[in-house]
């Protein structure tokens, strides 16, 4: 595989893609085509650049030496460290593009919020203290790849923030929390060796895979809180559920944890999806 698809951790982008296809069902008749894809564009190029600037910072800093999940570019050697800063600004450069351009269509605010989503992506990791060193990053990943995501591409096309269209963006942002608790999980006990107190390393092992099965229990009931009727269809997702949620609970670590941000990342492709089919059914 090419280093630099590698790099970008394929797997993680159903966390920028979900949120854009459920808030366009959402739109319903007022949905706008090019707007949608400007929004997609800008999710899935701030989820790659998010993905670089870790490599890069995490690298950098050492933190990745001893690293059991996929590989890294900087840490493996399969990039120097100045190549993937510069993937990283690049990806950060073509999500601002589609940002200003989306922004010039609906709203100037739009670039506040995507100026604020670049500085969080850069700081989870990167600079002199990173929050995503100190277990803020399920905060992060649930302010900005759920409620800003979902509730940012609704507005872009229909002008509007309602009271729906934020409770459709909390499964959005638990899921993509359940994606960032696996990676902290597998990498638990390595990230405390190093000084990187992610959520996992704060709480514990038992409460780290007790608060993921969390997230996917927040995700299906949340979106049966919308009383749709037709989002029972996301319970279709259950044995993909279940079967994530006993390979946590069951105590696998390590390697045997890697397969699993791989299920997970198709859990949120497959239950938004089902959600956005739900949302346009209604």
């Amino acid at each position: 595989m090419n280093k630099w698809i590698l790099g970008a951790r394929p797997r993680t982008l159903p966390a920028a893609i979900a949120p854009v296809v459920v808030a366009t069902a959402l739109a319903g008749s007022d949905w706008n085509w090019f707007r949608a894809a400007l929004a997609l564009k800008v999710g899935v190029w701030l989820q790659i650049g998010v993905n670089y600037a870790n490599d890069y910072s995490d690298g950098v800093k050492g933190s990745d030496a001893q690293r059991i999940g996929p590989t890294r570019l900087v840490a493996s050697g399969l990039a120097t460290a100045a190549q993937v800063k510069l993937a990283a600004f690049i990806s950060f450069g073509i999500a601002s593009i589609a940002g200003i351009w989306l922004s010039l269509l609906s709203s100037p605010w739009l670039m506040v919020v995507g100026i604020a989503a670049i500085a969080a992506a850069w700081g989870y990791t990167g600079g002199k203290n990173p929050y995503g060193y100190s277990g803020l990053g399920e905060f992060s990943v649930f302010i900005f790849f759920g409620l800003t995501a979902t509730v940012g591409t609704y507005f872009a096309q229909t002008g509007q923030i309602t009271a729906l269209s934020v409770l459709c963006a909390v499964p959005m942002g638990s899921l993509s929390c359940a994606i960032l608790a696996v990676n902290n999980i597998r990498d638990r006990a390595q990230d405390e060796l190093v000084g990187k107190r992610t959520l996992a390393v704060r709480v514990g092992d038992l409460r780290a895979r007790t608060g993921l099965v969390a997230w996917l229990v927040i995700a299906h009931v949340s979106a049966l809180a919308t009383l749709i009727p037709w989002s029972l269809l996301t319970l279709a997702v259950l044995p993909l559920t279940f079967s994530i949620s006993r390979s946590v609970i069951s105590g696998a670590t390590g390697a045997s944890l890697i397969p699993l941000l791989g299920k997970t990342g198709k859990l949120q492709m497959f239950f938004g999806v089902l959600f956005a089919l739900a949302l346009a059914l209604d």
